[in-house]
């Protein structure tokens, strides 16, 4: 499906460029996009074009991600990289520790020094995997209360799926601009380059690092052709770009590492574009719950918004969940999320409010992690409550959670093991599930 910009008189709204995979198009000025080609000899308005690819060229037509950019300066056009600090920011793979099957828990990062933007105040809580290899993933999460200032980001590792928890991250890209809060989501292909301002103040949140196979819808089966997170709702931008001088510095991240060149203008300089390898932004109240209507919690997997297949079909690199607002309804059943031990990892994340499995100690911002195998499920408190309550129909509609669910475990980085933040005792929180069953009678 083709998604194309309307472009009209000066202050007109363009339509929105909506849906997850399309082939869509946009320019910031008309007349910038040529026609019928790729590459012409000479591009409209002067400009150069440059496809970027997030696929391999001969990948399948159906999983290809790439885009053509008609932008003011070729990307070429720049000095050599040098090697900066990392910072809190790890790459994969991750050997600082050994793996653990401990369950693991952390209160929300703390405040970040002043003067933190987006690329400083990202912290590495694990992964697995190998970034050389596309392969696995990074969990990182992010506090800045400063915006990105004449510096840009690019992945060259991987893309990066955004989750704020607190403030709104407005996302300057090759593409144009999104804005992203509490309750969206923001895709960040690989390679593409970004710059995060912070227009109401300090920001927090959770980041996903894919490393493998792009993100997309999962298949549907006997869901049928609608629900879940629908193709319409994803967004992506409208082409908007920069003539600013530099300096700029243009931070890459490449093989787990951080390295920096000084532009003597900005990268963000695309004044048209079209096709598949785009950023996009999702709202996730709009995931379309389902769910039983007659009895038993289903699994998890039906919460799936996107995921990140692996040659193992069902077993993907990445999952990512999300608990929405939904009713529950079933009958003689235990609602909340049961007792389990699961050969994929979890972690699990807080948007607002709290999670229908944890009666306390799980706070906005703050994470879980559950490795493969490792038994959780409700707490005390919240199995007494649910084991004991009418089943009427409930809703649920104060807490928004997420979980990044992967088919390898989660090494921890050093700084996450030992952070002063990690919540000692976390397996106190399944104390009292006492033996409910009858001792025998005596015969």
């Amino acid at each position: 499906m083709n998604t194309e910009e309307v472009t009209g008189a000066a202050g007109a709204t363009p339509r929105e460029l909506s849906g997850f995979g399309n082939e869509h198009s946009s320019e910031a000025v008309p007349g910038a996009l040529p026609v019928g080609r790729n590459s012409p000899q000479r591009a409209p308005l002067g400009l150069y074009a440059e496809q970027l690819s997030g696929t391999a060229f001969t990948e399948p037509r159906a999983q290809n991600r790439r885009s053509w950019l008609y932008r003011l300066r070729p990307s070429a056009a720049h000095p050599a990289f040098h090697r900066i600090g990392n910072g809190s920011l790890r790459g994969a793979p991750f050997e600082e520790t050994e793996p653990d099957p401990n369950r693991m828990r952390w209160d929300p990062l703390p405040e970040p020094p002043p003067g933190t933007d987006f690329v400083a105040g990202l912290w590495t809580l694990g992964g697995n995997g190998d970034a050389r290899l596309r392969s696995g993933l990074a969990i990182h999460l992010f506090h800045a209360n400063s915006p990105m200032i004449d510096r840009v980001f690019g992945d060259s590792d991987g893309e990066l799926l955004l989750v704020p928890e607190r403030g709104v991250l407005r996302l300057c890209t090759e593409f144009g601009v999104l804005e992203a809060g509490p309750g969206q989501v923001a895709l960040i292909p690989r390679g593409v380059r970004f710059r995060v301002e912070l227009p109401a103040g300090p920001a927090r949140g959770y980041v996903c690092e894919n490393h493998g196979q792009p993100f997309t819808l999962p298949e549907l089966g006997p869901i049928g052709a609608n629900g879940l997170a629908n193709a319409r709702d994803f967004v992506a931008p409208h082409a908007a770009f920069e003539e600013s001088g530099g300096p700029v510095e243009v931070v890459n991240k490449f093989c787990g590492r951080l390295w920096a060149a000084e532009y003597d203008h900005s990268p963000l300089d695309v004044v048209a574009w079209h096709g598949t390898h785009v950023p996009y932004l999702y709202d996730l109240r709009r995931f379309n719950v389902l769910g039983s209507i007659s009895y038993d919690h289903p699994d998890p997997s039906i919460f799936t918004v996107l995921t990140s297949p692996s040659e193992v079909p069902g077993q993907a690199g990445v999952d990512f969940v999300v608990f929405a607002p939904r009713w529950l309804v079933g009958e003689d059943t235990f609602r909340p999320p049961y007792f389990h031990r699961n050969v994929m990892t979890e972690y699990m994340g807080l948007i607002e409010g709290a999670y229908d499995a944890k009666a306390e100690g799980f706070r906005p911002g703050g994470g879980s992690l559950h490795n493969m195998m490792s038994a959780h499920g409700p707490d005390r408190v919240t199995f007494d409550r649910a084991s004991s309550a009418e089943l009427r129909p409930q809703r649920v509609a104060d807490g928004l959670a997420f979980m990044f669910e992967t088919r390898w475990p989660v090494t921890l980085t050093a700084q996450a093991a030992d952070a002063p933040h990690r919540q000692a005792g976390y397996d106190a929180v399944w104390h009292g599930l006492e033996q409910n069953y009858p001792a025998p009678r005596p015969s």
